[in-house]
């Protein structure tokens, strides 16, 4: 493996070798959905969330629809990472804040482990969508810091570390509606709560599946090459909008330098599950899990904001993709 990835060995992440007919660079499992939509107390959906290594297991954020279709974030837990217990009930945070504040929504977590804790963000509704932030130490107790951004702002996405000393976000400014536009933004914080210096990344409409708008993905993958970084885009067709995701390549010391980017899907959505659903032809990813050892990549996502999807790939071959086609 030529790409060195800076981060922890994962022997036991779930994992299924690419298929013998497949010369797909991303494939799906087999066991998909992995999650199903009626799988929590009282579940409409469950789809677009978050995992991360735990223990001697997983832990994960879930967003989770309820039968009222109200939408909100549970915990859940897994021993092999395809097999999940989520919780019956919403995550409640104590709130840290200086005053209470009222979330009328939550929902497409990510969470990030940074230093000594793992941080947590999601869309907030707080007179609009915004970007909350909340944190916990031990998937017990969790608390809820002061919103990263003013509305309008959805997908934001943590750094796995401080760079140049701050913490740093993805995130994409919006509006009150479905946003039928979208770039990705950097900003940064000394401290979690205030966020300035931003900085645009990239632009939506680089090739017609990503046309539309744009939004980071799973936490970014630090490797000698740069972060890597999982998005999705955006294609309006004549049936509606069509998510699909790709990969970019962002300088490490200042992410918002684009060093490649697909031109190509990764992977769009074509299996029933993808297809079919509350929210068709919808491939959303939240989540990574990265073995730094092998480059084996696990990649979850939501399937037509109904289920939970597992897919595979090596982080070697994404980045030499990114590099060939940076070069046609």
């Amino acid at each position: 493996m030529d790409v060195k990835i800076i981060g922890q060995s994962l022997p036991n992440m779930p994992w299924e070798e690419r298929p013998k007919d497949c010369k797909d660079i991303v494939w799906r499992s087999k066991h998909n959905p992995i999650i199903k939509r009626n799988q929590a107390k009282d579940a409409n959906s469950i789809f677009n969330s978050a995992v991360v290594p735990f223990k001697d297991g997983f832990a994960g954020v879930f967003r989770v629809d309820d039968r009222a279709r109200r939408m909100n974030i549970r915990r859940g837990f897994s021993k092999d990472g395809y097999n999940w217990e989520i919780d019956d009930e919403p995550i409640d945070f104590i709130q840290q804040t200086r005053d209470p504040l009222v979330s009328e929504y939550k929902y497409d977590p990510r969470v990030t482990f940074i230093e000594d804790r793992y941080y947590i963000t999601w869309c907030n509704g707080y007179h609009g969508p915004t970007i909350g932030v909340g944190y916990t130490f031990d998937f017990e107790k969790f608390y809820q810091i002061e919103n990263a951004f003013l509305p309008y702002n959805r997908n934001g996405v943590l750094f796995p570390r401080k760079i140049n000393g701050k913490y740093a976000m993805l995130s994409r400014p919006s509006d009150t509606g479905h946003t039928a536009f979208g770039d990705i933004f950097y900003s940064e914080s000394p401290d979690m709560i205030h966020w300035g210096c931003h900085r645009h990344v990239m632009s939506a409409g680089y090739t017609p599946w990503q046309s539309l708008k744009i939004g980071a993905g799973p936490t970014p993958i630090e490797t000698s090459e740069g972060w890597l970084l999982i998005y999705h885009g955006v294609l309006l067709s004549c049936n509606g909008y069509v998510y699909s995701f790709g990969a970019a390549l962002l300088d490490l010391e200042k992410p918002w330098i684009v060093k490649a980017r697909s031109k190509s899907y990764l992977l769009s959505p074509q299996e029933y599950y993808e297809c079919v659903g509350d929210v068709p032809n919808v491939a959303f990813p939240c989540a990574t899990l990265c073995d730094a050892s092998t480059g084996r990549l696990a990649i979850y996502y939501g399937g037509a904001d109904t289920v939970v999807n597992l897919a595979f790939a090596y982080v070697q071959d994404i980045i030499d993709l990114l590099k060939r086609e940076s070069q046609e």
